[in-house]
């Protein structure tokens, strides 16, 4: 329903998406990430915004900690899925059953896990970036944005472990409304906002307040990638769905990478 359901055509698709990003300013991979996932006509552009940041994270990031929201069927707080491994066309991607000891608190669901697009739409993407890694697939539900951070933290890890968040912004608005609401709730994400973010701004809201609840504990320092919508990329303009790409690095991350450079100039 989302993409291409054969290998080569997922893989082309994929890589063209990822091509179609200029190099990223930063040379630090990032700790987190913010992705859309709608179907990739729609917000691939967006989500490969945000992928693009690991061109040379392969090989180190071997965990990846992936929250979305729960579309389907209600769950309260969040669920693992009871299977050992989540099938796509570009092979299957393990759960990292060894990290599931740090969080015995998050609950098993095949239900919820079954048809939930917000974390299978990211799979073929990380696997193109990534090679192979081991999951730690998130639904998450009814939950205080402290209960989705305590989680998040429980599987930090180092620079082994990645932590994505899935999530769309505003739905179903006119293009200048969600511009402008988009632009808003962009602005908040990216000043780590106290005030939580209500749905009507993300449906991942649940999931993206903890993380910005653990960012705003470490100190993290975000940056928008990219910020558009089904206007911009395939759709009409009457209704549509904001997409938001944004990255999250740790702290002093950009003063260790200048400080490399500039150690490097003096050298010279």
């Amino acid at each position: 329903m989302f993409y291409p359901g054969t290998s080569a055509e997922l893989s082309q698709s994929v890589d063209a998406l990822l091509g179609a990003v200029s190099t990223p300013r930063e040379s630090v991979t990032p700790k987190a990430l913010i992705v859309p996932h709608a179907g990739y006509i729609y917000s691939g552009p967006v989500a490969a915004s945000a992928y693009a940041t690991l061109r040379n994270a392969a090989g180190r990031i071997r965990r990846v900690v992936l929250l979305g929201p729960a579309h389907r069927v209600y769950v309260q707080g969040l669920v693992l899925p009871e299977a050992d491994a989540l099938e796509t066309p570009l092979g299957n991607v393990r759960v990292d059953r060894e990290a599931l000891a740090a969080i015995p608190w998050v609950k098993r669901s095949a239900a919820a896990h079954l048809k939930e697009h917000s974390l299978e739409v990211q799979l073929p993407f990380l696997i193109r970036a990534l090679g192979d890694f081991a999951l730690v697939p998130l639904c998450v539900g009814d939950a205080a944005p402290e209960e989705v951070a305590r989680t998040i933290e429980a599987l930090w890890g180092g620079d082994e472990t990645l932590v994505v968040v899935s999530s769309d912004l505003s739905h179903y608005l006119p293009y200048a409304v969600a511009r402008a609401l988009d632009g808003a709730t962009a602005e908040a994400i990216v000043n780590l906002t106290e005030a939580p973010l209500q749905h009507e701004q993300a449906c991942g809201a649940t999931p993206v307040n903890g993380l910005l609840v653990v960012a705003r504990k470490k100190g993290m320092r975000p940056e928008m990638l990219d910020l558009r919508s089904s206007g911009d990329t395939a759709g009409g303009r009457a209704e549509v769905v904001g997409y938001g790409a944004f990255a999250f690095y740790a702290a002093g991350s950009r003063e260790t990478q200048r400080g490399g450079e500039e150690a490097h100039a003096d050298a010279e």
